[in-house]
């Protein structure tokens, strides 16, 4: 599903990875790991096509994402790839609802077809009674969970996601931990975890350990 070979950037002066490869496969729930500055996020943007590695390739679904234009790899990265964030990054002006239905009808998908899947994702999350509600008068919790979904609205081969649980209590973060592994035996997607959540990487499938731009063991 994700292959990256050979993964080289740097920020100025800064040597943030060091020549990472990494091998995801289809339905896999892999965790990453390490201290703060080991390159953990950065490696998650360059997968996700959010940065640019300054050398080495990035293939996702057999596609080698550095060889498509700025407008197709927009494209491709809309229908194939679903992101979660520890701040969630809701439009405050939008409701639950019209937030997940927004990637839909950017991919120019009918109107009333991803207004549905919305609401049936919704429904799924547990969050359907907030429908019309917007981001300020979610809980962190019900924030993450319209993320999650909106996250999912696209169908997307992978779902990318950094520190999902950071900003969530304890109860909160457990039914989010729950969620991941329902969702990847439900819709068979592949999850790719940032995380210093212990608990949620020990329930991953493969947990791989980062320090100083490597991927030291997993």
């Amino acid at each position: 599903m994700i292959h990256g070979k050979d993964i080289h950037k740097a920020y100025g002066n800064i040597q943030v990875l060091r020549g990472v490869s990494i091998d995801i496969e289809r339905g896999e729930v892999v965790s990453i790991v390490g201290p703060s500055g080991s390159g953990k996020s950065t490696l998650l943007h360059i997968l996700g096509t959010l940065d640019k590695a300054d050398s080495g390739t990035v293939t996702m679904n057999g596609v080698d994402v550095r060889a498509l234009s700025p407008q197709k790899l927009a494209a491709f990265r809309n229908r194939n790839i679903g992101f979660v964030f520890q701040f969630h990054h809701l439009l405050p002006e939008f409701t639950a609802l019209e937030n997940v239905c927004i990637p839909g009808w950017i991919a120019g998908r009918k109107k009333k077809e991803v207004q549905q899947e919305a609401l049936e994702l919704l429904e799924i999350l547990g969050v359907s009674h907030r429908l019309q509600n917007k981001p300020a008068e979610l809980s962190g919790g019900e924030q993450q969970r319209v993320a999650v979904a909106r996250a999912l609205i696209n169908k997307p081969a992978v779902v990318l996601a950094d520190e999902p649980t950071g900003n969530l209590d304890t109860t909160n973060a457990k039914e989010l931990h729950d969620l991941v592994f329902d969702l990847r035996d439900r819709f068979r997607q592949t999850f790719l975890i940032v995380t210093h959540n212990e608990e949620l990487a020990r329930l991953s499938d493969r947990v791989l350990y980062m320090k100083d731009g490597l991927i030291v063991s997993q």
